[in-house]
């Protein structure tokens, strides 16, 4: 009993006289990539989900402070560039879909990017277009993934092990397929993350 009231003590504090649950992520750096024509849901719903969960998000981008636009409308201003971003100082990478993941599986230093998280071991979660950025890494073969299902037949070629369900776990890489997936999406993010 005195053990489970300290572990409420670490997990809660007050905001206007009531008590609130706070979160294990606090403090945790997440780094979303952002180019124009990113999916916006699948970019502002991680964000902010996981910023309520205490994360500090890095918005990277090409190169620090350039505004972008999703397919539907939606700024975002990258706070960080790729060259600023190492893996061994964020915790989680978050590649949304859209059009996006087609400009940054050709730049090396996103698929560096994404080879250093995967060989870290730390959570890389992508979804829709977004595993074309895992497929130009070479870090899908014997993965167990989803996507969007315009790309089923590129992840099968590269030899990730195809599932069509809305979010699909392999370690500490999480994969969905569209936007009415992102609760399950965050969820195995954060809990991929806590674990």
């Amino acid at each position: 009993e005195r053990e489970r009231e300290r572990e409420k003590e670490r997990h809660t504090h007050t905001h206007r006289g009531r008590e609130i649950a706070s979160t294990m992520l606090q403090g945790k750096k997440v780094a979303i990539l952002a180019a124009n024509d990113f999916e916006d849901l699948e970019l502002h719903y991680p964000r902010l989900r996981l910023k309520e969960e205490g994360c500090e998000i890095l918005i990277v981008g090409p190169k620090e402070n350039l505004d972008f636009k999703g397919k539907h409308g939606v700024p975002i201003k990258s706070t960080v560039g790729i060259e600023q971003v190492k893996a061994s100082d964020i915790d989680a990478l978050i590649i949304p879909g859209g059009w996006a993941p087609d400009f940054w599986r050709r730049e090396d230093s996103f698929k560096n990017l994404c080879r250093d998280m995967m060989a870290a071991n730390k959570t890389v979660a992508s979804i829709c277009h977004g595993p074309w950025l895992l497929i130009s890494a070479n870090c899908v073969k014997g993965k167990k993934m989803t996507a969007f299902r315009a790309i089923k037949d590129d992840l099968v070629n590269a030899g990730a092990l195809f599932e069509d369900s809305e979010v699909c776990v392999d370690g500490k890489l999480v994969t969905s397929r569209v936007p009415d997936d992102l609760p399950a999406f965050c969820k195995a993010i954060i809990h991929a993350m806590a674990n």
